[in-house]
């Protein structure tokens, strides 16, 4: 009857102590040797190209100031390779989180997504997000795209302007249409001449393509694509880059251009990660002009190009969308040439 007791004393002792425990948290990320969370990138095209360029850059930028570790694969394609190499590194180099363009590559990006819901996952994207890791985001460069378009339509003497995009897909379309939309705000009369090259990487393509359009009449570029900006130095045209700040590539030549800027995005998703709450979700509003991820490139000097008129309204239009006063539409049909 006394080891009865005992036992029963001890049992319930056991029992309070384990109540009285503090609730298991979330595991906290895989930081590795150097206590700091492992992102890894993952891009369908070489980094070189702008739109992978710019996540890579914000995720550099976040490595440096010694927020993460990062380590890429790029130039991954669209043949099938993405879901191995996910799955590789996943496997192999167990990240916190990986971050890359799943264009042309959905289903295999969220199968793996899926397979490992302890990784956070966030990708550029056309679908939405799906819970519990698959967070989405997108390139809302529409704003600035509206401000360059104003630009070119004052500052056209032809009347023509040409504009080479990738594919004319909604990401694509409701920056040209913007674009579009500006210059005709400005000038109701000019011509838009628009030409896709169906590819997100074609640098001698798009080059040929911006000649073509000069040949037709075009007196300032939209290099929605990497090779117009080239064509227009050759000719010694204006041009407008895209995603970043492209001014170097041209310095007689680039005017300005729509900028992408990620580190908003990046910083929203080291912070979720760290805190254990990273969710699957559509991570769209870092992207806009509000939230800082999107503006006008630096004008390295090239604004005393501008008619003064002209660079008026696009600095009162500028801080009308800024302040909320106004709103650039976003069209994401496939825009149509004059």
């Amino acid at each position: 009857m006394k080891y009865a007791k005992l036992f029963l004393i001890t049992f319930l002792v056991i029992l309070l102590a384990a109540q009285c425990a503090p609730a298991a948290e979330t595991p906290a990320p895989e930081t590795g040797e150097t206590g700091l969370p492992l992102f890894y990138g993952a891009y369908a095209t070489p980094i070189e190209e702008p739109w992978d360029g710019v996540i890579h850059t914000a995720l550099q930028k976040a490595a440096d100031e010694g927020k993460i570790r990062y380590e890429y694969t790029d130039d991954i394609g669209y043949s099938g390779d993405m879901e191995r190499v996910l799955r590789e590194i996943a496997e192999n180099q167990k990240p916190a989180a990986i971050i890359g363009d799943a264009f042309g590559n959905e289903e295999a990006v969220r199968r793996v997504a899926a397979e490992y819901p302890e990784i956070a996952f966030a990708f550029g994207s056309g679908l939405g997000p799906a819970e519990p890791n698959m967070a989405v985001f997108d390139n809302w460069i529409h704003e600035p795209g509206y401000l360059c378009g104003m630009i070119a339509g004052g500052m056209t003497e032809s009347g023509v302007i040409g504009v080479v995009g990738g594919y004319p897909v909604p990401e694509v379309n409701r920056i040209v249409n913007a674009f579009i939309d500006g210059a005709k705000a400005v000038n109701p009369d000019a011509k838009v001449i628009v030409t896709f090259i169906n590819s997100w990487y074609d640098p001698p393509t798009a080059k040929e393509a911006a000649l073509a359009q000069i040949d037709a009449g075009a007196d300032i570029l939209f290099a929605e694509r990497f090779g117009v900006i080239e064509a227009a130095v050759e000719k010694g045209l204006y041009s407008f880059g895209n995603m970043s700040d492209q001014y170097e590539l041209g310095p007689d030549s680039v005017l300005t251009g729509p900028v992408w800027n990620m580190t908003p995005t990046i910083e929203y998703i080291i912070t979720q990660v760290n805190a254990g709450t990273f969710t699957g979700m559509d991570l769209k509003d870092f992207s806009m002009v509000s939230k800082g991820g999107a503006y006008l490139a630096d004008f390295h000097g090239m604004d005393a190009k501008i008619p003064a008129e002209v660079l008026d309204q696009v600095k009162t239009r500028e801080q009308e969308i800024k302040d909320g006063l106004f709103r650039v539409d976003i069209k994401e049909e496939p825009p149509v040439s004059d």
